[in-house]
């Protein structure tokens, strides 16, 4: 029964490719081509029944032989094909093979597996047209940027060790590089967006989803974007906008964690969160809908800024490391400050934890006020130190504003 049900899959196998092989050369006169729903159909079922005497003979070699044979007679005759159409494509001979190669797997390998290739195999050929459409309208510096990416995600961080180094194991390479590559990875996602939604709609949608991961890998971001001539105004908006929407995160993980530190966070917080908002929101009215065209995408993202970050990041988990492991439970307000230089979310999530137990809670809540200011202080120097012009103007001169706000709160309470 189970053979019977795998060589059912081999004959679906060459159907599912079939299908869209055939849809794509319907119009083509009857016996003008090498193969169609019905070929590809026999070609899955005479991999699996290679497949089938190769496994109950026990000879691989059989199955690669019947393989040979099968694609010298299928690309005769798509030789043919393609001298009468001039055409140059191997894609139909190569689909041919992986019918014929995953109706042998659907029996000797796994089904779902196999399966799962026929699908992606097809979806491959139907892609055709928009595949063709990105590959023209792609850029040198946007495939350059892409392989980058990949080369640090893929190649760079599985040989980095994951090990703590350094003071109370402050310095871990591998932890550090994965902060470097979600640094290009949100500009890369911030480019795509403005790609794909426009300019302007995608900056404040990478900003909105981004200060969930990291206001400030965003802030170098847009930072960097603006230096490179594209609108300051709505790029600082975007940057306002993660600001706004870390603070909110900071005050939902850490009143989640330990809900008797609402009523000292939630006040200041919240104010400071309405200082990002409405600058940002005047920012995008006074801008209007004019202009975006006008707006030069830059590129992805550069290396060597994410390399900076990142030894920027290595300096500081050191200099945490040794704060912590000298003066212990009293350098808390120093560590939320040297933390809020890169990150609020580890400072935030350990002080949590804490509150209420070795640590008061208006000690905790301060540290955590602590790393909020000094964050986003941070970003605005960041800004400066990137692009030095009307971007950094205006996140400086918000931050400054969310920061008096909340302190002003702090105080008052």
């Amino acid at each position: 029964m189970d053979l019977a049900f795998r060589l059912a899959l081999s004959l679906a196998i060459g159907l599912i490719v079939g299908l869209e092989r055939g849809w794509r050369e319907r119009e083509a006169e009857a016996g003008s081509r090498t193969a169609g729903i019905r070929t590809y159909m026999l070609c899955g079922l005479l991999g699996g029944v290679f497949g089938t005497l190769g496994r109950s003979l026990q000879s691989p070699t059989l199955i690669g032989t019947g393989f040979a044979a099968y694609v010298l007679v299928f690309a005769w005759f798509k030789r043919a094909e393609a001298r009468a159409d001039d055409d140059f494509s191997v894609t139909g001979t190569v689909a041919a093979m992986l019918v014929f190669a995953l109706g042998a797997l659907a029996i000797i390998g796994d089904a779902e597996l196999a399966a799962a290739g026929a699908i992606v195999t097809a979806a491959i050929l139907a892609s055709r047209e928009p595949i063709h459409r990105f590959v023209a309208e792609v850029t040198w510096i946007e495939l350059r940027s892409t392989l980058l990416l990949l080369a640090m995600a893929l190649i760079v961080l599985p040989l980095l060790p994951d090990r703590a180094y350094g003071p109370g194991g402050s310095l871990n390479p591998r932890e550090i590089w994965m902060f470097s590559i979600l640094v290009a990875g949100l500009s890369y996602a911030g480019y795509a967006a403005m790609r794909l939604a426009g300019p302007s709609k995608g900056i404040l949608v990478t900003g909105l989803t981004g200060g969930l991961v990291s206001s400030t890998a965003i802030t170098v971001a847009f930072a960097r974007r603006a230096a490179n001539g594209e609108d300051k105004g709505i790029l600082a908006a975007g940057a306002a906008i993660a600001g706004a929407v870390s603070l909110s995160r900071v005050l939902i993980v850490s009143s989640a964690i330990q809900p008797a530190l609402l009523p000292y966070l939630a006040p200041p917080a919240l104010a400071a969160v309405a200082a990002f908002l409405l600058p940002a929101g005047l920012w995008i009215f006074r801008r209007g809908p004019k202009g975006e065209s006008g707006m030069q995408l830059g590129n992805p993202f550069e290396l060597t800024p994410v390399l900076g970050f990142a030894a920027l990041l290595g300096a500081i988990g050191l200099a945490s490391g040794w704060l912590s492991e000298h003066f212990g439970a009293s350098g808390l307000y120093p560590l939320a400050a040297i933390s809020g230089l890169v990150d609020v979310d580890a400072i935030s999530l350990s002080t949590a934890r804490q509150a209420g137990g070795g640590i008061e809670l208006a000690t905790a809540a301060t540290a955590i006020l602590i790393a909020l200011g000094v964050n986003a202080t941070a970003r605005a120097v960041y800004a400066l130190i990137l692009e030095r012009g009307g971007f950094a103007l205006r996140l400086g001169a918000v931050s400054l504003a969310a920061i008096l706000v909340g302190g002003t709160v702090v105080l008052a309470i």
